[in-house]
């Protein structure tokens, strides 16, 4: 996703292995589907890295110095192409998990309502 008219994901680095069976989606998906995702995405750097014995992932790399791994072991190449293309549209920002189910500014004196509240 572009922040302020700049696409946060700059590298984009897909690892697979030449041998195993895990990685069948994804070399039949760099035949297919990788080189017309390049040609739609010029600003995104896309590379293709073997790696031996290891299951393949998905490796993005973004503006703000954080990166997200997704692995992408037997998938097949439609699954990794919505993959590779929700890592596009990510920001790059980390998850924060909230303490509460409701942000407010002014939180309440007397505490949040319930159903067990008894009168």
């Amino acid at each position: 996703m572009a922040l302020r008219g700049v696409w946060q994901l700059k590298k984009l680095v897909v690892s697979y292995c030449d041998w195993g069976g895990s990685s069948r989606g994804i070399r039949a998906c760099m035949e297919s589907h990788l080189p017309a995702f390049k040609e739609s995405n010029p600003q995104l750097e896309v590379v293709t890295e073997l790696i031996r014995g290891q299951h393949p992932h998905l490796k993005g790399f973004f503006r703000n110095k954080n990166e997200r791994v997704i692995c992408i072991k037997n998938m097949t190449p439609e699954d990794i192409m919505q993959y590779a293309t929700s890592l596009r549209n990510a920001l790059g920002r980390k998850v924060v998990k909230l303490k509460t189910r409701h942000l407010t500014k002014h939180p309440t004196v007397q505490g949040t309502w319930t159903t067990d509240v008894k009168f």
